[in-house]
């Protein structure tokens, strides 16, 4: 039973700590990151079967980590509140054409992070960005201003004008 209490918390420990390290997807982790994720992979089952080889310890760790995965899943679908708790909500981060630089900050995104995205999307210039939204998997959206009749983004009620390059 002990193996299921350890699971049990080595699960909220690292959900807390995915929560706090932010929202990077797979295929944005750096080499160190992802080596750093399966070395930590090793310390959690050492944690939590307490070197425990039988087939028992693994099926009730990997048990107690499912059950905790679907109740999570579950309060998500239940309860809106719980889901910006549990998986975070989107946040704007480029607003007609200007870079949301706290929101970065508090995103702890780079603004280089953030040319590149956008670089991959086909944006030239931020002034080219209508909306960019870090959406809570880690993943960027971005929507393109609209144009006028002679190929120049329209400007906002502001009246805004151009941004920098992106690259």
């Amino acid at each position: 039973m002990e193996i299921v209490y350890r699971a049990a918390v080595m699960f909220l420990f690292l959900w807390l700590v995915t929560r706090i390290v932010g929202r990077s997807t797979l295929g944005e982790l750096s080499s160190f990151q992802l080596i750093l994720f399966i070395v930590m992979g090793d310390m959690v089952q050492q944690a939590v079967t307490q070197q425990d080889s039988s087939l028992t310890g693994g099926l009730l760790a990997v048990s107690v980590f499912a059950v905790l995965t679907l109740a999570l899943s579950w309060a998500d679908s239940r309860w809106p509140r719980a889901r910006a708790v549990t998986t975070g909500v989107a946040v704007v981060v480029v607003e007609r054409g200007e870079p949301q630089m706290d929101v970065l900050r508090a995103e702890r995104m780079s603004i280089d992070d953030l040319m590149a995205a956008a670089r991959q999307q086909g944006f030239e210039r931020f002034s080219d960005i209508r909306l960019a939204v870090l959406e809570a998997n880690g993943e960027l959206s971005f929507f393109k201003r609209q144009e006028s009749g002679d190929g120049t983004p329209v400007t906002g009620s502001d009246g805004s004008p151009n941004q920098p390059s992106v690259g």
